[in-house]
């Protein structure tokens, strides 16, 4: 009798499940394609162990929406408004269909990741990103064919709401209860998909900042109303995911774990001068210097081809992008002249001054061999409602001090050709005085 649950060993959930029909799209070639994706781009530069993948990751996020969905959906977890306003959870065949729909979603949210995930985003055409490209590979006949075979059968409108989010699907109408499930996926405050990229990152690049007890967080998590008590104005009027309040430091845990993670890991110099450098060598080595949009030539592009090409390219100066791609293969990236102090970034809403060096710079040694990088302040606050033991409902920032607290993840750097570092030091030794007197003048 052929096995229809299958398990497949994962360092961080132990065991992933799926069924037979999950499993299709697992062996389907758009995501196997994952498997030649590393989820962290040249990360592994920095952190050696970082070479996951973001098959690995799309698996993790489907068994934790699964998990997800099961908690929500319990019927000792629903209040009698809730059922009333949801009668999906309700009907059991319903109940099915949607888990099958977000179980899917979350195995596929990730689809259509360009080579190196976010690194080199920039370079598709304009208008699309990789959640555009997602919604077309889910479109695609060859997914339609696979959730053509499942029972109960997803519909691949639903199946792009929840992989992407209203955000993402402007066009697309979304309900109450679809936007509570895109949630699961892509929410700011408890999206798996944060989750699991904070859980395994983590563990691959040996960074402990990225650890939460997932665990606590998931099982006490609730579709619960609004706050009793806030700001009327800027409440919403629907559910969403809240937690009980025994849940609230493991919540607190999660979201420190995205700052420090953030500070420590994805914000670090090097890892985003390599990203510089991989734009750069792309930008030139790619017909018209940007990704294909159709899926058939979207498919070709892995990391393992552009590494390849890299390769060539850093040993002939004849071939395009040789100079950006000999800097990575070599390890001749660019060094840190500047990096902006957080305050700074946020008195004076970022980039303004190191904007300022890196345009000296340029002009005192040439635009090539200067490269601005910078990401502003934004707002960090997440609020989302707290179960009391009363059954009362508030808001987490009325419970948490530590919420309320943490700081925003920013960074503003200019990068120097190592060759001319010394030289830049001593003129920025020289010059920051009289630089930052201009920043001053035009403010």
């Amino acid at each position: 009798m052929a096995k229809n649950t299958h398990e497949i060993r994962d360092p961080i959930h132990v065991f992933i499940k799926l069924d037979s029909q999950e499993r299709q799209v697992l062996d389907s070639p758009p995501f196997q394609r994952l498997r030649c994706i590393h989820q962290l781009a040249m990360t592994y530069l920095v952190y050696p162990g970082a070479t996951h993948r973001r098959f690995e990751h799309s698996l993790g996020v489907m068994e934790l929406a699964g998990r997800v969905y099961d908690v929500l959906t319990n019927p000792e977890n629903l209040t009698d408004d809730i059922r009333h306003l949801f009668p999906q959870t309700q009907n059991e065949d319903e109940r099915r269909y949607w888990r099958r729909v977000l179980r899917i979603a979350a195995l596929c949210h990730d689809i259509g990741h360009l080579p190196f995930s976010h690194a080199a985003e920039e370079l598709m055409p304009k208008g699309w990103d990789h959640e555009k490209m997602t919604r077309e590979i889910i479109l695609s006949s060859t997914m339609q064919e696979i959730c053509s075979d499942m029972r109960p059968k997803p519909e691949a409108k639903d199946i792009v709401k929840l992989a992407i989010g209203p955000k993402k699907a402007l066009d697309l109408k979304f309900n109450d209860w679809e936007i509570l499930l895109a949630e699961i996926i892509v929410g700011n405050a408890f999206g798996v998909d944060r989750m699991d990229y904070l859980l395994r990152d983590s563990l691959h690049t040996g960074v402990a900042y990225g650890r939460f007890d997932h665990f606590r967080l998931i099982d006490t998590m609730r579709i619960l109303p609004p706050p009793e008590h806030g700001d009327e104005q800027e409440r919403s009027s629907e559910p969403c995911i809240g937690v009980e309040a025994g849940g609230l430091q493991s919540a607190e845990s999660l979201l420190l774990a995205r700052y420090f993670m953030f500070s420590q890991v994805y914000f670090h110099p090097i890892r985003r001068i390599y990203d510089i450098h991989l734009k750069d060598f792309l930008s030139e080595w790619l017909e018209g210097g940007c990704y294909p949009t159709d899926t058939e030539q979207f498919f070709a592009f892995t990391d393992a081809e552009i590494i390849s090409a890299m390769r060539q390219a850093a040993k002939d100066a004849q071939q395009p992008g040789h100079i950006h791609a000999e800097r990575i293969i070599n390890r001749n990236h660019f060094r840190r002249l500047y990096e902006g102090m957080l305050s700074d970034i946020v008195a004076f809403g970022g980039t303004m001054k190191a904007r300022q060096i890196a345009t000296a710079a340029s002009n005192e040694f040439g635009g090539d061999k200067i490269r601005f990088d910078s990401y502003p302040p934004k707002d960090s606050t997440l609020d989302f409602p707290v179960l009391e033991r009363d059954k009362s409902v508030v808001s987490a920032h009325s419970k948490s001090q530590v919420l309320k607290q943490i700081p925003v993840a920013a960074f503003d750097y200019v990068f120097v050709d190592k060759e001319i570092l010394p030289k830049a030091e001593k003129w920025y030794e020289n010059n920051k005085d009289e630089l930052l007197v201009e920043r001053e003048e035009e403010e």
